[in-house]
């Protein structure tokens, strides 16, 4: 599968988000001069080379009339028409009232028309992009000073994995480079599993002290089955709690969001018996299975990690029994490796419904 990823470690504009792909086109000299032809008037595209923290990326100014600050197709309304909705909730006030002051005019259109003829020329068939950085601080614009994100920023982002290290100050993400990883991006996490082809940098105008400020985009294929993702193992070890009150707290754990439950009998302080609690959960579930933790056992403390994991792609299909009643079952494949199971739970009902031992019934399987 062509795999397009888009790293936001340093957040994303529109500028920076058209040069990483334009350095990911074959000829980007052809690329630009196909740029310059929208015939958006008055408006034209140049890029440049340039090193931030020794690593080089490109840099694409937007000329309006000669000074720096297309295409109409669905793409384009779509992302502009987020905008509009994001300023509009921001402003408290009709679409039709808005004035585009964090996002410009002319420069944002050429940001978007140039992002979404590159993606149509690239032609991944999944964009996956990390958490976006949003950096902290204030930010000066039409209505004042404003808390980093700005508040468009922040409503275009809802639902989208992001964050903010503390250390660096200013806007990294601005509300044109969220709406368009909003529309494009097919998911959010970390880079999955793919053999680069290409990388691509975008630079960023702006200089901070020990970061590169640079999106970078990688373009390549996914290996066939095979993904990664991120999830939160939580830890705590309990010694004041009977068997039947751990049970009911793992199962509220798994109510909670958990991805897997288990415990692990352990000796504690004083030679006492105790049971420790591991649960696995996305990032996305991280506070509610804390909070779900911390309300169902007795813990004091849970110790967390942040982990990585390679997973084999799984999907559910339907097999019909001999005697006409299906069954789900489980398929897992990737990495050269193909495993299936059928879902006991359905296995066990056709048993009961045949009055049939369950080895009989999967018996063909």
């Amino acid at each position: 599968m062509k795999t397009l990823y888009i790293d936001c470690s340093m957040g994303a504009a529109g500028d920076m988000l058209a040069a990483a792909l334009l350095e990911l086109m074959p000829d980007a000299d052809a690329a630009l001069a196909q740029m310059n032809a929208f015939g958006i008037h008055g408006v034209a595209y140049a890029r440049e080379r340039m090193a931030k923290c020794g690593i080089m990326g490109t840099h694409l100014s937007v000329k309006v009339h000669g000074e720096e600050e297309g295409r109409d197709d669905r793409e384009m309304a779509a992302v502009y028409q987020l905008l509009a909705d994001a300023e509009s909730r921001a402003h408290g006030r009709p679409v039709g009232e808005v004035h585009f002051h964090e996002v410009g005019a002319l420069d944002a259109v050429a940001d978007i028309a140039a992002v979404c003829w590159l993606l149509a020329e690239l032609a991944p068939d999944e964009v996956v992009v990390s958490p976006i950085h949003v950096g902290s601080g204030t930010v000066r614009c039409a209505h004042g000073i404003l808390p980093v994100p700005a508040p468009a920023t922040a409503f275009l982002l809802e639902g989208v994995p992001s964050y903010s290290d503390g250390a660096v100050q200013g806007e990294l993400c601005t509300p044109t480079g969220a709406a368009l990883l909003k529309h494009f991006a097919t998911r959010f996490g970390p880079q999955p599993t793919m053999s680069v082809k290409a990388v691509g940098y975008g630079a960023g105008a702006r200089e901070f002290e020990g970061r590169a400020n640079l999106l970078r985009a990688s373009l390549g294929e996914s290996v066939a089955g095979g993904d990664a993702d991120e999830v939160f193992e939580l830890v705590c070890n309990i010694d004041d709690m009977t068997g039947e009150e751990i049970a009911f707290a793992c199962e509220r754990l798994f109510a909670a969001g958990a991805k897997d439950v288990l415990t692990i009998p352990v000796t504690m302080k004083k030679g006492r018996p105790g049971v420790m609690i591991q649960a696995l959960c996305a990032v996305a579930d991280h506070d509610a299975l804390v909070a779900a933790m911390f309300r169902h056992t007795t813990t004091l403390g849970i110790r967390e990690t942040r982990c990585r994991r390679q997973v084999l792609a799984r999907r559910e299909e339907t097999v019909a029994l001999s005697d006409g009643k299906t069954v789900r079952r489980k398929v897992s494949e990737g990495y050269g490796v193909r495993r299936t199971k059928l879902e006991f739970d359905d296995v066990a009902a056709a048993a009961r419904a045949a009055d049939l031992p369950i080895r009989d019934v999967v018996s063909d399987f």
